[in-house]
């Protein structure tokens, strides 16, 4: 028993960071995937990964608690920057729902639950499909993975980083142009056609655009949508890319290489 415990005191924080990870990361935090199975998965990665880190047993102690609650913010803080560059597909869409008049019919997202726009949630299921398609879950783990690398086990946090926080902010406001990027050309037609239905309510008074404009809207809206669908999805394996360098440069920055 005193020889396991101290390879438990290792194990442990392993297991906080992995499954710390699998609550904020896109993919496997979501609710459709059963607890216990993300548990179970992320108890077979930190198993796995015990034996491949190099790191000295740990006194419980005061300073333990500490370095648990410091892997648990580092697998959060690694999930949401992976989550908040995904998120940049449901904005495009919220862009898009807005122009089309979609904007007050939300639905419930079944992987987070929380309000998703129709055509957010339309192309973030199209992105997911996408990602597995590409192996890009594997690359997920492998960010999980490879951090001890950057970010030891027994590696304090700057907390207060000027750093850290400056790249985490571009990194939102980059969040917005990508998703600008992705709604502009259905925004850009969408833009055009009401302006042909203001000169055509100028010209022909006696008709009724706002019962005609809306139908129109829709229908060149998935005219559009469905001949740049395909520039779309490469804009997406760029969000990937954007995804992965996010990642590693907050754990270098975390672990301080960078």
């Amino acid at each position: 028993m005193e020889d396991l415990l101290p390879k438990l005191s290792v194990f442990l924080l392993v297991f906080v960071r992995v499954s710390t990870f699998f609550v904020t990361m896109p993919l496997f935090s979501y609710r459709t995937i059963p607890a216990r199975h993300r548990i179970g998965l992320a108890f077979l990665l930190a198993w796995i990964m015990y034996y491949s880190i190099d790191a000295e047993p740990f006194e419980i102690n005061g300073e333990y608690f500490l370095l648990i609650l410091k892997e648990a913010m580092v697998g959060l803080m690694i999930g949401f920057v992976a989550y908040m560059i995904m998120s940049a597909v449901q904005i495009a869409g919220g862009f898009i729902d807005f122009q089309m008049g979609f904007a007050i019919a939300n639905v419930i997202d079944p992987q987070t639950g929380a309000q998703s726009p129709l055509m957010g949630q339309y192309l973030y299921t199209f992105a997911l499909l996408l990602l597995l398609t590409v192996n890009g879950h594997h690359l997920i783990l492998d960010g999980i993975y490879y951090s001890y690398q950057f970010i030891p086990i027994d590696h304090w946090i700057p907390w207060g980083n000027a750093n850290l926080i400056e790249f985490i902010i571009r990194s939102f406001s980059s969040m917005f142009v990508i998703a600008f990027q992705m709604a502009i050309p259905v925004v850009a037609c969408l833009f055009l056609v009401d302006a042909a239905l203001g000169i055509v309510a100028r010209t022909v008074p006696q008709l009724n655009v706002f019962v005609v404009g809306f139908p129109i809207k829709i229908g060149v809206s998935f005219i559009v949508l469905t001949i740049v669908l395909g520039v779309m999805m490469s804009v997406v394996e760029g969000i990937f890319s954007t995804m992965f360098d996010t990642m590693r440069t907050v754990m270098k920055i975390v672990g301080g290489t960078s």
